[in-house]
């Protein structure tokens, strides 16, 4: 039996457990030091959207992609453990049909799991991941 956490997919009716996702490297230094991550996409916080935009594995490249590729300052991806956050997690239909987590809330630095830098993507360079928190076989 696999155990779900707090929130599921449509397909395995069980949760992925991580969710990804990309903050600049100023807002997570910023998030550590306040004890809360509130940014829901570039430029907007969470109260603005009322949410805060991830995705799962096979998806936060596309979204780096798709709307990071101008980012002029570093980049990080947050893996995220959803059992660790005390905020609901969504997945939702966005236009195109796909679904994407959404977190509704802020995200405490306890529940941020590893943390890799994904540098400057106007050049791409080799990621350097930290070691996984309280994860084994990561």
């Amino acid at each position: 039996m696999t155990p779900c956490a707090a929130w599921t997919t449509p397909s395995t009716g069980c949760s992925d457990v991580r969710i990804f996702h990309i903050a600049t490297a100023t807002d997570w230094a910023a998030a550590q030091a306040s004890g809360s991550y509130t940014t829901s996409t570039r430029g907007v916080s969470v109260l603005d959207e009322g949410f805060i935009h991830a995705s799962r594995e096979d998806q936060w490249e596309g979204v780096r992609d798709r709307y990071y590729a101008d980012a002029a300052e570093p980049l990080v991806l947050l893996a995220i453990d959803s059992d660790l956050l005390d905020v609901p997690v969504v997945e939702e239909e966005v236009p195109g049909g796909e679904t994407f987590p959404h977190i509704y809330g802020a995200i405490r630095p306890a529940a941020v799991v590893e943390v890799t830098a994904l540098g400057n993507p106007r050049r791409e360079g080799p990621r350097q991941r930290t070691a996984p928190r309280g994860c084994s076989g990561a």
